[in-house]
């Protein structure tokens, strides 16, 4: 008796569906931009189809095979991803920055082991990952939440009161889902506990729908045809209506899986027809092959991104997974000796598995070398030498402009830079979203010095620190560092862009802080933000709505307020950019023009007439007309818009000069 289910025509149409939505979204469509939803399809698909065939086993034999089951799906996965994973590593090392390569053989074991969702999940709540640029290895994170999923379900489809323990982890999963999604967006996105009822709802469809594993849609005529309708119409209504600005998974994703199930259940015709099917079979390969190709190919055809090419490459794309199907994915499923034999599946699984892990950490450990140039005068010491150091510093911004090659003694260097950040993020006195209270401690400079500066704000504060402790060291002062990430200085309610809600946790830190640093009393508060920000309120004038706000929050801190401009924001991190137009000779290009690079024009109108505060403007030692990613041999930046520690180090006398005398 056979144990794969009865072939549906309408759900390999339905997978067809699903994997154009994802590609149509990854390709930059426009009406495509929810095509994310793709995946939650793919979800409640697999826990249908993967759950009515351990019921079918079940109902045979009376028994599941554990072993059997993770053969079969060793040889449905992981050739196809195996070969995906050694190519797009090899790719990388030909075409990608090489600066990129550590973390993504990291990414590409984690893949391999079916844990890139967690790493994906870490790497998204780190604040200063946020501007990375995506992974190519990025979208097996829901190949892993499928494995995660299935490590259990088959045993708990063994247990005998099966169904209720089902039902209450199902609807565990959505609560965690929808709270997640307020909590942590990496988290809710790429979690195992908040994607898992997705599964779980096309599985339970298999369980409390027995006929429909074997006979089809239980629902038919006209009232299955227009259930199977609604739930197409639902699917592709959550494509066009949700975008990158969606709270997503949450109550949002009820709206795709319901979709789906509905198709399920009253089936839908028109996705048997042609060529629909064809595509679904081929599925799998496509959305495994369309990412990486549409990450790397433009820069191995030295072509900038754009919506018509991401479509060829797409379709090159498809032309590839037809290619793994015929020659990789069918053979090998479909070989007597591996299907009969679990043992062999198994262990054809593992060698795959560490021939990835091989490759990667060749990758990782081969010496990726930076096309440089002649080493020049280090700006660093001629700063802190120089009578004049403005001078000697503006005179390296202009001609920052020039510089084509990357200097033979750049500082930080390309493979140095992720670590060239400033003390506080280790120490903890620089706080992520999550925190609402301002940390204890956080003294540096001269710990028993009478005088005390306190240095308070976002990450663009955090990124002024290197330059504060080294004059705190110099003038004796104590000095106090609070700072959280996304959390502007000024007495402000203000949106978060990747929770997608208001930042309540910022408020309630801001008044922890203002608290704490008023008990201090210090001389001097130094303030820095940036200044690219959302209000909450979009009814009153934004540049009179930012000026109360910085206002308020002078005339709270008490003292003498020093507040730092914005500093440059880069399309993408310089580091990589860097290194990529190095091998050309052309890194001046990874620069911008400042009318483009700073952002914020309404808040900069506004601080400009605040009163009792010294406004304090960086722009003149980072651009001219054009801000330059290196300056003398400083690299400025150690990704899209926080300054390295060297740089910040480097125009410590600038500021030092611009700060307001104390006692």
């Amino acid at each position: 008796m056979s144990l794969s289910p009865k072939f549906r025509s309408d759900l390999e149409g339905l997978r067809a569906v699903a994997v154009l939505l994802v590609v149509l979204g990854h390709a930059g469509v426009p009406f495509a931009a929810g095509g994310y939803v793709g995946v939650d399809v793919f979800f409640v698909i697999s826990g249908f189809l993967i759950t009515s065939l351990l019921l079918r086993e079940r109902a045979a034999t009376g028994r599941v095979s554990i072993r059997r089951f993770y053969a079969r799906r060793a040889l449905r996965l992981l050739p196809a991803a195996a070969l995906v994973l050694v190519t797009t590593l090899l790719a990388a090392r030909l075409w990608l920055p090489a600066i990129r390569l550590g973390e993504l053989s990291k990414d590409a074991l984690s893949a391999a082991g079916y844990v890139a969702n967690l790493r994906f999940a870490l790497t998204g709540t780190d604040y200063l990952n946020a501007d990375a640029p995506p992974s190519p290895f990025q979208h097996f994170w829901s190949l892993a939440v499928e494995e995660q999923f299935y490590l259990l379900w088959p045993l708990l489809l063994m247990l005998p009161r099966r169904r209720p323990v089902l039902i209450g982890l199902v609807a565990t999963s959505f609560a965690a889902a929808v709270w997640e999604t307020g909590r942590s967006a990496p988290w809710a996105y790429f979690g195992p506990h908040t994607r898992a009822w997705e599964l779980g709802a096309g599985a339970l469809i298999a369980i409390f729908a027995p006929g429909l594993r074997a006979t089809g849609p239980t629902s038919s005529g006209r009232a299955g045809a227009w259930l199977g309708g609604a739930g197409l119409a639902a699917i592709l209504g959550a494509a066009l209506w949700l975008d990158g600005g969606t709270a997503y998974p949450g109550f949002f994703a009820l709206l795709p899986v319901a979709g789906t199930a509905a198709v399920l259940i009253g089936g839908c015709r028109p996705l048997a027809a042609r060529p629909l099917p064809a595509v679904g079979r081929l599925s799998y390969g496509w959305y495994l092959w369309h990412w990486p190709v549409l990450l790397i190919a433009p820069a191995a055809l030295g072509r900038d991104p754009s919506v018509p090419l991401g479509l060829l490459l797409s379709a090159a794309a498809l032309g590839l997974a037809w290619v793994t199907y015929h020659l990789v994915e069918n053979p090998l499923r479909q070989h007597p000796r591996l299907r009969v034999m679990p043992v062999r599946a198994l262990g054809l699984g593992a060698a795959l598995s560490g021939v990835v892990a091989a490759t990667a950490v060749t990758i990782a450990l081969l010496p990726h070398p930076v096309p440089a140039g002649a080493a020049i005068r280090d700006l660093r010491v001629a700063a802190a030498r120089a009578t004049d150091p403005y001078a000697v510093i503006t005179h390296a911004v202009r001609a920052g402009r020039r510089t084509r090659e990357l200097p033979g003694n750049l500082a930080p260097t390309l493979t140095t830079v992720n670590a060239d950040k400033a003390r506080v993020w280790a120490d903890g006195c620089h706080v992520e979203a999550p925190v609402t209270v301002a940390p204890d401690g956080c003294v540096y400079g001269d710990p028993g010095a009478a005088t005390t500066v306190a240095l308070y704000g976002d990450s663009h504060a955090a990124q002024w620190f290197p330059a504060l402790e080294r004059l705190a060291r110099q003038h004796h002062w104590r000095l106090v560092s609070l700072s959280k990430s996304s959390c502007s200085a000024a007495d402000l309610r203000l949106w978060h862009d990747g929770l997608k809600r208001e930042y309540t946790e910022c408020a309630a830190f801001h008044a922890s802080a203002v608290a704490r640093i008023r008990a201090l009393r210090p001389a001097l508060v130094v303030i820095g933000s940036s200044f690219n920000y959302r209000p909450v309120d979009t009814r009153t004038e934004e540049t009179a709505q930012w000026r109360a706000a910085w206002q308020r929050t002078a005339a709270s801190l008490g003292g003498r307020v020093a507040l730092i401009l914005d500093t440059p924001y880069f399309a993408e991190r310089i580091p990589v950019c860097v290194a990529r137009q190095a091998r050309l000779k052309r890194v001046n290009r990874c620069g911008k023009s400042a009318s483009v690079a700073l952002r914020g024009p309404l808040q900069r109108a506004a601080v400009t007439s605040l009163t009792g505060v010294t406004v304090i403007n960086p722009v003149p030692w980072l651009c001219t007309d054009f801000c330059p990613p290196i300056i003398g041999n400083v690299l400025a930046y150690r990704d899209s818009n926080h300054l390295t520690t060297t740089y910040a180090q480097t125009v410590a006398p600038l500021l030092d000069a611009a700060l307001p005398r104390i006692e």
